[in-house]
């Protein structure tokens, strides 16, 4: 799935086709409000090819979309053009994620599941060596330490002092003993967790025991990304092994909502999460 269009560019033309349909508009009737022809409006509704702000504005006051999806749809779009931060585990240059950060901007959400492995957000420089070393096998050293430092740098989005990205995880207790990089490494990285929550509230951790059993995620680990004033504009994204599936879809949205819900509801509180990472860093 290397060469699938950028997550960022699926957003904008999944919602214009939505909007459009939602208007009683043709592709020829959006086409003659950009004076182009309409395979371009198909292409970017695919996904296939950006669309210039201008375009986008151009586009939305035709359809008579409100203000706060006219305004959740431009920041998407004019995002610079740069790697996601929330990287595949098979490839640094993983194509799939390019654009992916123009979802982490000012007033978004992230909600997250993660079975096995931390999330990358909270990944120390020792945990990401680890995974890399496991992970790009066919890779040499100069590539692990890029996936490294572009994963650290994509942390930014955290600790950043105007509109830092809102980020809730509800990690595995099995991601959390799994002894990555060895007793050292995932010692530090237990800590970085509990610092992490500590100091910034944008940052809320829960952790789902292995006491809780069955639960609503089965099916493996998932992402939402979510633009709390348009909320109609959320997309789900599913990790596979070489590359990501992005979902946009309401119902398929809805249910990974109620799925994460459902989570929360079942992991520890808060404030139990941290008290047992303190007791699993003690005892690694």
């Amino acid at each position: 799935m290397t060469d699938a269009p950028p997550v960022r560019r699926r957003v904008l033309g999944a919602a214009l086709r939505r909007f459009r349909e939602q208007a009683g508009c043709t592709l020829d009737d959006a086409a003659r409000i950009l004076d182009c022809d309409r395979s371009k409006i198909s292409r970017i509704e695919n996904g296939q090819r950006g669309i210039r702000a201008t375009e986008l504005e151009d586009l939305l006051a035709e359809y008579g979309v409100d203000e706060p999806r006219r305004g959740a749809l431009l920041t998407v779009a004019r995002q610079p053009r740069q790697g996601g931060w929330w990287q595949s585990h098979s490839h640094v240059r993983d194509d799939t994620h390019h654009g992916f950060i123009g979802l982490g901007g000012a007033d978004t959400t992230i909600c997250a599941y993660e079975a096995h492995l931390l999330p990358g957000l909270l990944q120390t420089g020792g945990y990401a060596r680890a995974i890399a070393a496991a992970s790009l096998v066919n890779e040499g050293h100069g590539e692990h330490e890029q996936f490294v430092q572009a994963r650290l740098a994509q942390q930014h989005v955290l600790t950043r002092a105007h509109h830092p990205l809102q980020f809730w995880a509800v990690l595995s207790e099995g991601a959390l003993r799994q002894m990555v990089g060895g007793r050292d490494v995932m010692r530090a990285q237990l800590r970085h967790l509990i610092d992490i929550s500590d100091r910034q509230r944008n940052v809320s951790l829960q952790v789902l025991p292995f006491s809780a059993g069955a639960h609503a995620a089965t099916s493996g680990p998932f992402v939402i990304i979510k633009f709390p004033d348009a909320p109609d504009l959320a997309v789900v994204y599913l990790e596979g092994q070489t590359g990501g599936i992005y979902l946009h879809g309401g119902d398929e949205v809805a249910r990974y909502t109620r799925a994460f819900e459902h989570l929360r509801a079942t992991a520890l509180s808060t404030g139990a999460t941290m008290r047992l990472i303190e007791e699993i860093a003690a005892d690694t």
